[in-house]
């Protein structure tokens, strides 16, 4: 196949064939998706796909840190920070929710290929952690380690100094981080329980997490409470 002329539109080419097959991914899921309906998503011919990811699970793992990014660094940021416990969850609630508003099948879409191709966090965090080398699996695999490490140190220490002074309850970093993402990501990704049980189509399901935006964080740190 004839390399693209310029720069510019080979760059464009391979987003587009991102954003089509991210859309078909997250709609079918890896194992249900078909190279030709990517294709078809993006305008392009299937020659073009093969040109640019070579093979389904190329353009999957491509894909699956694109969608990934969306979900995971935000977190260790925030806990890693200086900002109170009560400034965090506010922060962590709001963006993950604002964020899975905008994309509300890419939590189960995550989950789903977590739980099919368990390899794919570790190549997605040593992207993270040096994306300028993602092929450096030693630097990148002690940056992830250490940069998770220094948020989860972060946390524990202002949850057991909060909670020696008596202004919240004694809580693990473990306990308190699975239960603020579980609050989050829940409404996402059992979507169609919820559609099913309580009758939550896309304008319902949309104004129950407006609804749940401004509620959630004062519900969470009532539960936090002494």
């Amino acid at each position: 196949m004839t390399k693209p002329s310029t720069q510019g539109s080979d760059l464009a080419t391979e987003q587009r064939i991102l954003d089509a097959a991210h859309a078909v991914f997250i709609r079918a899921g890896t194992a249900g998706a078909r190279m030709q309906e990517i294709a078809d998503e993006a305008a392009v011919n299937k020659a073009l796909l093969h040109y640019y990811f070579r093979s389904k699970e190329r353009l999957a793992e491509a894909v699956f840190k694109r969608a990934a990014s969306r979900v995971f660094p935000v977190i260790l940021q925030v806990l890693g920070s200086d900002l109170e416990i009560e400034e965090k969850v506010e922060r962590v609630i709001a963006h993950y929710l604002d964020q899975l508003s905008e994309t509300p099948y890419l939590a189960g879409y995550v989950i789903c290929e977590l739980n099919q191709h368990p390899d794919r966090i570790t190549q997605y965090l040593r992207a993270v952690a040096m994306p300028e080398h993602p092929d450096d699996a030693i630097g990148s695999d002690r940056r992830q380690k250490l940069i998770r490490a220094k948020a989860l140190d972060v946390l524990d220490k202002q949850l057991r100094g909060r909670a020696r002074a008596g202004t919240l309850r004694p809580i693990s970093y473990e306990q308190f981080l699975v239960n603020l993402l579980a609050v989050c990501i829940f409404p996402f990704a059992a979507r169609p329980i919820l559609a099913a049980m309580l009758g939550l189509e896309d304008a319902a399901f949309r104004r129950f997490i407006a609804q749940r935006r401004k509620e959630l964080p004062a519900f969470f740190l009532r539960a936090l409470q002494p």
